[in-house]
């Protein structure tokens, strides 16, 4: 301390600059190794993809002796051991439940098992807790049935809490999506152009947009490993349509459909489906601007409108009270 209250002006204003250089220095690092570990983590979903289904197709022509079982993790035994206890079987078979799990990003082959489970224990915990907070008050102005009214409100709210979660981080995702897929479109069109493939173009876009929308680079990446394996190509655009559950993904596949089954040219098709998404996004970006005077009235009114009458009410009111 005494060091730096000895030093000068122009001393301190040096160390700042050198300190400031260096925070610099370390932040442009820093972003530099997230956007590696973020690019790692999505090559290693692809790559886990690509290998779950080689070994799909591997265990299609082994007998069912030969193929592995994995040792589960202690909270997924634990699932199973709970959704067979309550005879949840039939559940985990619906394609509802697994779609909306996929648009929220989890695709987990225990994805559904968690997910059930966590329902009935948030009901269990919600009937508990909201049971034990109304047992805990002193007064309690209802007769006592009313408890459990309230214990019951409590295991609704934690039964359709991972719902409402789910849906939440479904909306997230597909709202990210949505605001690059017109410039995917863009670059899927050039490398069509430019004369490669659809699952090369796949792979490039990917690689392209993993930094913009690493969300979206993940969806790409994995139709990309499901058109290499999978026999049916029409099966991956499908895949690829139900992962991410929107509008225009299902549009681009359709046309990538159409376009395979009756030999229209891909790239004319791409064109114009960009084109209206391009559209779209403009229109939605002016249908926000126009909706903005009627949003900011309430915040102005709250905290504008006081403080210009302060400042102008303010020193003739000092005036007539001096």
């Amino acid at each position: 301390m005494t060091a730096i209250a000895r030093m000068g002006s122009s001393d301190m204003l040096l160390l700042l600059l050198v300190a400031g250089a260096v925070i610099a220095v370390a932040i442009f690092a820093m972003s530099f190794a997230i956007k590696g570990k973020r690019s790692k983590r999505i090559k290693s979903v692809v790559s886990k993809h690509r290998g779950e289904l080689g070994q799909r197709q591997a265990e299609q022509l082994n007998k069912p002796s030969a193929m592995r079982h994995r040792k589960q993790k202690g909270h997924v035994e634990l699932a199973q051991k709970l959704v067979s206890l309550l005879n949840l079987q039939k559940l985990m078979s619906s394609g509802e439940i697994r779609e909306n799990l996929a648009h929220a990003g989890m695709r987990g082959r225990n994805a559904v098992t968690v997910y059930l489970a966590s329902r009935v224990v948030g009901a269990v915990v919600g009937f508990g807790v909201t049971l034990l907070m109304v047992g805990l008050m002193k007064k309690f102005p209802y007769p006592d049935f009313v408890r459990f009214v309230f214990a019951g409100v409590g295991a609704a709210a934690g039964f359709y809490l991972p719902r409402i979660i789910l849906t939440s981080q479904a909306q997230k995702r597909q709202a990210e999506m949505t605001g690059v897929f017109p410039d995917t479109l863009d670059l899927m069109l050039i490398c069509v152009e430019s004369g490669l493939g659809i699952e090369m173009a796949f792979g490039r876009v990917t690689e392209e947009i993993m930094e913009s929308s690493p969300i979206l680079a993940q969806e790409l990446g994995l139709t990309s490993a499901e058109l290499a394996f999978l026999g049916d190509r029409r099966q991956a655009y499908e895949n690829f349509a139900k992962r991410t559950g929107m509008p225009a993904v299902k549009a681009l596949t359709t046309t990538l459909i159409q376009s395979e089954q009756y030999g229209t040219p891909v790239g004319l098709a791409l064109k114009v489906l960009a084109q209206e998404k391009r559209d779209e996004r403009l229109s939605m970006a002016e249908k926000k601007a126009a909706a903005l005077p009627a949003k900011l009235t309430v915040p102005m009114i709250i905290f504008f409108l006081p403080v210009l009458f302060i400042v102008v009410i303010g020193p003739a009111a000092m005036q007539i009270g001096g």
